[in-house]
């Protein structure tokens, strides 16, 4: 007690006071530095998401920013972030209703056109499609011709309702002649990224003549359960048992399952795998609802009413493409049956994903004009007029 009154006299601290004080200075000083390492660290976190968001922005490549934004976030592994965000933001569609556009298409372009006889008899519409909704509109299910190749009608497109339940909402369907036809495989800028394809990832000026249509491909190679194959080059490997594309230099297509229907050749520039079929010998499997959020696409917390596409074949050859909003698989896939599919499988899904376009002439065949076969799809009509993020199908005259 003496010496504490003796040193508040004096101005002196406690000899305890001070060794507490020397203790505690190294410890402000551990704390300090931490703070600023922990400080540099998220500065850096941050600068580094900044910069890799901002490179997948403004990248070759196109998109909207939601579909940017997406792709970024599931090439990071925050997937599921996006589909809970789907899952938040997800309406169901509406039932009831008309359409909100005519199913005629362009008085110009009908398949009631003069084609000539011979092209009738071996090139002229398919038969008319009837509607899944509970009474047909004008003009749906008709098909009109889309393209034509030195007269004779090469690609027809049609609208359909597919169900009489969200009788609002409709599909466009394409039917492309493969003896008038030819099919190009194109890689995506960033799907599958840059590689040794041989390829141009758009449709560039001076390779547009002959230029009949483009459509979407599938899901992401990474989730798609297959691979992707181009002039000698792979993506991924090619699995057995899944559904693929298979694009062969003489410009064909054929639609099966790898490893059973399709095989590797020589003669195959191209392979295009995606999930499993979803018609098989011109039936839909009754199992084809099942598992939608794995098997079909893990998007919107598992929906089943989305934008989807698909492509099929039928007995004569031709190739079937069919895309729409508020559809489920078995919607999909009853479309293509409808069509006339004995072999099909889903592409992608999502309305940023969807597109065919066809092109006119116009009186300029070295760059014709594209047209949206559905009005309502989010891709604008010259799309592939710009490099893709996406791999995608051309469609050329033979």
């Amino acid at each position: 007690m003496h010496l504490t009154r003796q040193a508040a006299a004096t101005g002196q601290q406690p000899p305890r006071k001070r060794l507490r004080d020397r203790q505690w200075l190294p410890r402000r000083r551990w704390l300090r530095r931490t703070v600023q390492a922990l400080l540099a660290v998220v500065v850096l976190f941050i600068g580094t998401v900044a910069w890799s968001v901002g490179h997948a922005m403004t990248m070759p490549g196109g998109g909207t920013f939601a579909e940017r934004i997406a792709e970024w976030a599931r090439d990071h592994d925050l997937g599921f972030v996006v589909t809970f965000g789907e899952w938040l933001s997800y309406q169901p569609p509406k039932k009831g209703g008309k359409p909100s556009f005519s199913l005629a298409g362009p008085s110009s372009s009908t398949g009631s056109q003069q084609v000539g006889r011979r092209a009738e008899a071996q090139f002229g519409p398919p038969a008319t499609l009837r509607t899944f909704a509970r009474h047909p509109v004008p003009g749906e299910g008709h098909w009109r011709v889309l393209a034509s190749v030195d007269g004779e009608p090469a690609i027809y497109g049609t609208y359909l309702r597919a169900s009489p339940v969200y009788s609002s909402y409709v599909a466009g369907i394409v039917s492309m002649n493969q003896s008038l036809v030819r099919f190009e495989l194109r890689p995506g800028a960033e799907d599958p990224g840059p590689g040794n394809w041989h390829a141009a990832d758009w449709i560039p000026p001076g390779t547009r003549r002959g230029l009949l249509a483009t459509f979407n491909s599938g899901f992401k190679i990474a989730t798609s359960g297959g691979g992707f194959y181009l002039n000698g080059t792979r993506m991924g490997t090619l699995v057995k048992g899944v559904a693929s594309e298979v694009y062969y230099r003489n410009g064909r297509l054929a639609i099966g399952t790898w490893g059973r229907s399709v095989h590797m050749t020589r003669q195959v520039v191209g392979v295009r795998q995606n999930l499993q079929l979803i018609v098989r010998g011109g039936q839909v499997p009754a199992n084809v609802n099942n598992n939608v959020s794995t098997s079909w696409g893990a998007t919107l917390g598992g929906g089943y009413y989305v934008w989807r596409s698909g492509i099929g074949i039928t007995s004569d050859g031709r190739i079937i493409f069919v895309y729409g909003p508020a559809l489920d698989v078995r919607e999909l896939a009853e479309l293509l049956k409808r069509a006339g599919v004995v072999t099909g499988m889903e592409l992608d899904i999502n309305p940023d994903w969807m597109s065919f376009m066809y092109y006119k002439k116009d009186g300029h065949p070295n760059d014709p004009t594209p047209v949206n076969l559905l009005p309502n799809q989010v891709q604008p009509p010259d799309r592939y007029y710009a490099i893709s993020n996406r791999d995608f199908t051309a469609v050329y005259a033979r």
